[in-house]
């Protein structure tokens, strides 16, 4: 079996069985038509007023950095397991990442991101 072929097994056995996942919690799912099912939960207390309101930019930002640096970490664990191999240049290729994520801190750092306001 080539690799291509054995590629379109696993892809197809992954999309077959998300689909019938899927599937099977729909048709065991409780199916409820109660008008309050739509509404926002606030532990048990009667909404009032309207549940859209506007969040802070701030809390987006924070959420913007997070992910950056998750990112970051993320992709530091695959180089981390093949670092031995890679050698010289795999250190120079993630020594310029490193730079580049420090400068973006560093820019984020200066435009005042960082601070609570």
């Amino acid at each position: 079996m080539s690799n291509s072929s054995l590629f379109l097994v696993v892809l197809i056995t992954a999309v077959v069985m998300v689909v019938a996942a899927l599937l099977i919690a729909w048709l065991l799912s409780p199916k409820s038509s109660n008008p309050l099912k739509g509404e926002p939960y606030e532990c048990g207390i009667p909404t009032r007023g309207s549940s859209w309101t506007q969040f802070k930019v701030g809390y987006y930002l924070y959420a913007i950095l997070y992910l950056v640096f998750d990112v970051e970490t993320v992709l530091l664990f695959p180089w981390a397991s093949v670092m031995r191999q890679l050698g010289m240049q795999g250190l120079i290729c993630i020594a310029v990442f490193f730079c580049i994520l420090t400068f973006g801190l560093v820019y984020a750092w200066k435009k005042g991101a960082l601070q609570w306001k």
